[in-house]
Formats: C-alpha cells, structure tokens, sequence
C-alpha cells in the first residue's frame, strides 16, 4: 500500500497568527473532545480547501474573514464543478459551510477573533431525497443467496450480509463490530461508537446469529493472521474491511443477483426498516434500530412503504372500484 504525502501547509508557514495554525490548534481540540476520525477528516478537509481560497485572495489571517467574504465562497461552491462537469449537490455545499462554521464558531469562543461571521451564514436547504432503490423481502435473499457459503470468503459475505439485513447498522458500523459485540445467546448487537460517536443495543435475527457462529466457528480462524485482533470481519489478508471494500463487495453480490436494483451495504438498511414499517412496526422502534437522532429522518420511509399504503388505499377508498377508462 502506498504512504499517504504528507499535507502541506496553508499561507505563510511561519505565521502563528494565520488561518492555518488556528486550524492546526482547532483539529487539536476536537480530538480532546473524543470526535471520531471521520469528523476530524471532514473538519480539516472542507477547512483546508477554504483556507487554500482564502490564500488564492491574500487572505491569511482570522481577521480577514468577514460574512461578506463568506458569502463569496459559498457562491464559489454553489458555482464549482467536479472533475465530471456536475456541480457539487446541495448536501456536500452544506457539508461544507457546516465545518467552516465550526471551525469560526471554535475561533470565537477562544475570542481568537471578535465576532463570529460565519454566525448568521444562511445555508443552503437540502431536500430531503427518497432513497431510491428499495429491495423487497425475496430479492433480499436472492442477493444475500448469492454467495458460495463453500468458501471462505463467501460465508463471511453471507454473514456480512445477514447482519445488515437483520440489524439495518450502517456499513462503518459493520466495518468497526468486534467478536465481542454480537450476544448469541440474547440475540442482541452493540454498536460502538456508531454515527456521531454514540453507542446503541439492538436486536438480531436468528438467521443472522445463525451465520455470524458459522463464519466464526469455520471461517474467521482461517482469515485471522493476528490472534490479538477481534474485528469480527476481516479480509482474506486479516485485515479489518473498509468500509469502500465492503461497498465493492456487497455491490458484487447485487449485480450478480440480477435483479434490475443498483446500490450496496445501505440497500438492506433501507429494506429492513422499510419492510418492518409495512409490517407493523412502530415508527419510534425504526429509529431506535437505525440510530437516528431525530425522528424527522425516520419518517422518510413512512414516504417509501408505498406498498402497505396502496393496499389501504385499494381497501378504504370510496371509488376503489371504479373500471379506468381506455386510452
């Protein structure tokens, strides 16, 4: 594997007082308050990029920086276009105003600067976007059937596969599950550390629990190079999985099942909380399983179980039986 280059630094190197050394000191505080390494990354990437277009105008400092100025770069953003000509969507511009408004909001506290102006920064409104491909129970077990449970490596996939299906746990969340978080016997996962570094107890399926003993009984000990490590999935190097490898090999399994869908690991977390919803579930209950904060971003699959809402509508509606009338 290559070494990763060494970032360089931003403006003047040797200017204590500049955007890029409060940076520096800004990364620092967030790693004293526990943030995970992906908000670290985000925090110092999207900072970095408006640091460099600070530079680009012979901006260097804190103080430099007022709304007005702000105001230019996020018309920069909203203008700027990725290498394949599109422009940026309106969730990544918002990705990135949120961590400069973090990064000014730290710079005011410290009262490294006199007022905040990224304070009153109107940001950009993100729609609220359905996911678009949402599996059924049958072609679930088509994809997840796809797997040679005779080799090694196929029933990690299948187990792999089976935890997503059953939990619905992000795929960072699978990449990160140790030995020791699935219970057997209670029939329970723990997810550590999961989105915005919060900790949570949900239930497994039996199929799941059933395939996770498999792969550890025949197949971990195969793949296993460090006896020290507990990662549960593990590459056919011993390695922890990324999390772009398991989107590779989870989207290997969805085109080879041929079943008209694209996607990958978040395939299975939108149909078990889709599928439960039709079935009956109580909306609060998804929440829980998916770990989202607000149950405003629950809901969007109250908008996706259109099928339960059809069959209601076919049921309940007073013209339900009225012939359409031919073109």
């Amino acid at each position: 594997m290559a070494k990763k280059k060494p970032k360089l630094p931003i403006g003047d190197p040797d200017d204590p007082q500049s955007l890029y050394y409060y940076l520096l000191r800004f990364l620092e505080h967030i790693k004293t308050l526990n943030h995970s390494p992906r908000t670290l990354e985000a925090r110092e990437s999207c900072n970095r990029k408006f640091i460099s277009w600070c530079d680009q105008r012979a901006m260097a400092h804190p103080s430099d920086i007022t709304k007005p100025v702000l105001e230019r770069y996020q018309r920069h953003l909203f203008l700027a276009r990725k290498a394949n000509g599109q422009a940026l969507s309106a969730a990544t511009q918002h990705a990135h105003l949120r961590n400069i408004k973090a990064y000014f909001k730290w710079l005011a506290r410290g009262n490294h600067i006199l007022s905040n102006p990224a304070s009153d920064l109107e940001m950009p409104k993100v729609p609220k976007r359905l996911p678009k491909n949402i599996l059924n129970p049958s072609q679930a077990d088509m994809i997840i059937n796809q797997a040679d449970t005779t080799t090694i490596a196929g029933l990690r996939d299948r187990a792999m596969m089976e935890v997503l299906y059953s939990s619905g746990i992000r795929r960072m969340e699978l990449s990160q599950l140790q030995t020791t978080d699935i219970d057997t016997d209670k029939g329970t996962l723990m997810v550590s550390h999961g989105k915005g570094a919060r900790d949570r107890l949900i239930p497994i399926g039996d199929r799941a629990i059933s395939w996770v003993n498999k792969y550890i009984n025949q197949a971990r000990p195969e793949l296993a190079t460090d006896e020290s490590s507990t990662t549960l999935f593990l590459t056919l190097t011993g390695r922890p999985m990324s999390m772009a490898w398991l989107s590779t090999v989870v989207k290997r399994y969805v085109v080879k099942a041929d079943i008209g869908k694209t996607g990958s690991c978040h395939l299975f977390r939108h149909t078990m909380a889709t599928v439960m919803l039709e079935n009956g579930a109580d909306i609060r209950y998804i929440q829980a399983m998916l770990g989202h904060v607000c149950l405003s971003t629950t809901e969007i699959y109250t908008h996706v179980s259109i099928g339960k809402l059809k069959e209601i509508h076919t049921a309940t509606h007073p013209a339900k039986n009225e012939p359409r009338s031919k073109q």
